[in-house]
């Protein structure tokens, strides 16, 4: 069965006019059950689990962590984050990661688990910014080698924006091989340098995006030989989103989620998807394209 994390509280309130599309949290489970792509024993609410922290722990500084869960960053900093602080929105991030956490098991036990929200690679070891604070898949990855559940990982990033922090995170782990696919204009402007980044030209459309990924992951899976992935499902790659400029449609992100899963299922490597960004101007649009990832899993394993 897919199983799928989810908590009302990924929706947190905004001031209005913000230009994060939190509704998209709520309204994506309630398209996937009202399609049947999904029943409500798909989901499953995650919680904050106190013996989980030596994983955020290990991802995080102490000094961060201690001002991220005071509510103490320094205002410049907070701004970088581009969310108003508070102790709920650290919950849900919290929360978030858990969730991450415990599709990392149901995926080993299932080949496939999903996080309805998550995929927030921009937050560093010691910083956080771009709406994330707590590097989710970076956590699931450091409970996963922690526990002997995995020996090699790949992160496979397609969101239009480099996985900076986790980039940076995994700098020096040669457990965690980090490959990045984004746009070569998109924020950050200041990239990192991941295990792997290959930078797409704006404007570059299905095809070329597709031929890129076809021509480099199948490859990569036998160079690293993982035995767990973590999938970066932005759907920020369209050509309606404002904060993207790759000029992909809905239809070529969904073929690009097939052949992700396809190379998964191929190896027989269990994957954990998180959804990332996904900034389009109409809400039905962003649903559609990450309702898509749901339905593609459905259709390929279950």
């Amino acid at each position: 069965m897919l199983k799928i994390a989810f908590h009302h509280i990924y929706k947190h309130p905004l001031p209005e006019g913000h230009r994060f599309p939190m509704e998209k949290y709520d309204l994506l489970p309630k398209q996937l059950l009202h399609e049947g792509t999904c029943e409500p024993e798909n989901f499953f609410q995650p919680e904050i689990v106190e013996d989980n922290e030596k994983y955020i722990q290990s991802v995080h500084t102490p000094q961060y962590l201690k001002e991220l869960y005071s509510i103490t960053i320094e205002p410049r900093k907070a701004r970088k984050i581009g969310f108003p602080l508070s102790s709920i929105l650290v919950e849900r991030e919290r929360i978030i990661t858990n969730g991450t956490i415990q599709a990392c098991n149901f995926a080993l036990e299932h080949g496939v688990a999903m996080n309805i929200a998550g995929g927030t690679h921009h937050a560093y070891s010691d910083h956080g910014e771009a709406f994330c604070m707590l590097n989710d898949q970076a956590i699931g990855a450091q409970y996963l080698l922690q526990n002997k559940l995995a020996k090699q990982i790949l992160v496979v990033d397609l969101d239009v924006h480099q996985g900076n922090g986790t980039a940076e995170i995994f700098q020096n782990d040669d457990r965690v091989f980090t490959f990045s696919m984004h746009g070569k204009s998109n924020y950050p402007f200041k990239k990192e340098k991941s295990d792997l980044d290959l930078p797409m030209d704006n404007d570059c459309g299905d095809e070329e995006f597709l031929n890129a990924l076809r021509s480099t992951l199948p490859q990569l899976i036998d160079r690293v030989q993982p035995d767990f992935i973590f999938f970066l499902s932005g759907v920020d790659i369209l050509s309606t989103d404002k904060l993207g400029k790759l000029g992909c449609s809905v239809e070529g992100c969904k073929r690009r989620d097939e052949f992700v899963f396809e190379q998964c299922l191929k190896h027989d490597i269990p994957v954990e998807v998180s959804m990332g960004g996904g900034y389009s101007k109409d809400i039905k649009t962003i649903i559609d394209a990450h309702a898509n990832t749901y339905r593609t899993a459905q259709q390929m394993y279950f």
